[in-house]
């Protein structure tokens, strides 16, 4: 077999790994890059790859920078099959229309109002390309075997990470390989813990985290502090939060600080189609999360759902205190960009970040203080206080990888870690080596080796 890293390399964004062998090629992820320019401008070249000789894709999860280059695979050609586990179908049938809507509408901004250097803009693909591509996912249960040729085969584990996040083992003979997908928290208070897994021959492996530990402190705590902080000031708080997964636990701990009257009684508005219909699917996907059916109903009650545009427009005329929860989480795009530019030049509202930020993103820029933001094309003042919450991260940090990692009952022959800013991916690189021993290496970019 041969594998070649065609993203998340060095970075956190663009999750693409062609693994070969004899005459068939496949894909693990199929990511956007997203984040800096020179990564983003990748998502337009053509692939590094004959789109027409791809047998088959295996997607890990369903967040956009590990399935949303799908749509734009099928626009160029491919036809084969997208296997994923069944609540990863389920959320790409929510998210890959909604990253289509969405470029369709940025691509139209632009030219309205002339804020691009291409005439015209052009989206990467459209809403309709992304349905077409629905078409050709072949979901999977957990644990399954399924052969993708006599000798090979495949497996998902739950990686839990967000719903149906799964971990990958590829099986030829007596040689393995294993995609981690990303690895999600050993103590989530909502997502189920990772399946411990004992052997593999081969190694991929994701560092997110792999130069940071969480707070240990309850987030509960902080996420109480800064809303009650908020409201005493007459402010609101915006919490730009990924659709799938952080939304759902941010949801959770809101419902659990009302319940206990731990925060003013202010509404909680989610004013995310994508994020609206993402909390829907817990209910269809029970064994994928820790709550009863009432412990869901509850949570996913505790915010009034904003459907429709006018809605979520209306809402930034109201000048009470509340909670507004949208996406995108790196405040990338969607409909948290209009609130941002509502709220964020006044000093009496707060901005809360409650996930990982990639270099070069809007959240990230907050985050590390700057003073002004573009959004549609204008420079925004930032009056507003930014808040980054440490510790309710889907993904789990170094310790816990290194705990996840200790069920391998033998040693895998080499170890390739990716998905993790540089440091964060030599970080992890020598935390395994010093506690393990293996052989680990951080690929670069179009990286290949022979299995």
């Amino acid at each position: 077999m041969k594998l070649t890293f065609l993203g998340a390399t060095r970075t956190v964004t663009g999750s693409k790994y062609l693994l070969e062998h004899e005459q068939k090629k496949f894909l693990v992820d199929c990511g956007l890059f997203q984040g800096k320019k020179e990564l983003r401008l990748r998502n337009w070249d053509n692939p590094p790859f004959d789109v027409g000789k791809i047998d088959a894709v295996l997607l890990t999860h369903a967040h956009l920078d590990h399935s949303g280059y799908v749509p734009k695979l099928v626009a160029r050609g491919y036809e084969g099959p997208i296997y994923c586990s069944e609540a990863t179908y389920d959320l790409c049938k929510i998210l890959l229309p909604d990253s289509g809507h969405i470029q369709e509408e940025d691509a139209e901004r632009a030219n309205r109002y002339e804020y691009t250097r291409h005439h015209p803009a052009l989206p990467l693909y459209t809403e309709a390309q992304a349905r077409k591509s629905l078409q050709f996912f072949k979901p999977l249960p957990f644990g399954q075997p399924h052969f993708l040729t006599d000798e090979l085969g495949f497996e998902l584990f739950r990686a839990g990470h967000i719903l149906g996040a799964s971990s990958i083992r590829i099986s030829h003979l007596n040689t393995s390989i294993l995609f981690s997908g990303d690895v999600g928290r050993l103590h989530n208070p909502v997502m189920k813990p990772p399946v411990k897994i004992h052997d593999a021959d081969y190694l991929v492996l994701e560092s997110t985290y792999g130069n940071r530990l969480h707070d240990k402190d309850d987030p509960i705590e902080d996420i109480g502090r800064i809303v009650r902080e908020t409201a005493a000031r007459g402010g609101t708080v915006v919490i730009p939060a990924f659709a799938v997964g952080r939304t759902q636990d941010m949801l959770y701990y809101l419902h659990t600080l009302k319940s206990e009257r731990r925060i003013p009684n202010i509404p909680v508005y989610l004013d995310s189609p994508m994020a609206i219909n993402a909390t829907g699917l817990m209910h269809k996907h029970m064994n994928d999360h820790r709550l009863s059916p009432e412990e869901c109903a509850d949570v996913c009650g505790v915010a009034r759902y904003l459907h429709t545009v006018q809605e979520s427009k209306s809402l930034n005329s109201n000048p009470m205190p509340k909670v507004i929860i949208s996406a995108s989480g790196m405040a990338t795009g969607g409909r948290v960009l209009h609130h941002l530019k509502h709220y964020l030049g006044d000093a009496k509202n707060t901005i809360l970040f409650a996930g990982f930020q990639a270099a070069g993103t809007r959240g990230d820029r907050l985050v590390k203080g700057e003073k002004e933001i573009k959004i549609h094309g204008h420079l925004r003042a930032v009056h507003a206080q930014i808040e980054n919450l440490h510790n309710v991260s889907g993904h789990a940090d170094y310790e816990e990888m290194l705990t996840w990692l200790e069920s391998f009952k033998k040693s895998p022959r080499k170890v390739f870690i990716t998905h993790g800013e540089l440091d964060a991916a030599k970080s992890m690189k020598k935390k395994i080596e010093d506690k393990f021993g293996w052989d680990v290496i951080v690929p670069e970019y179009m990286y290949s080796e022979e299995l």
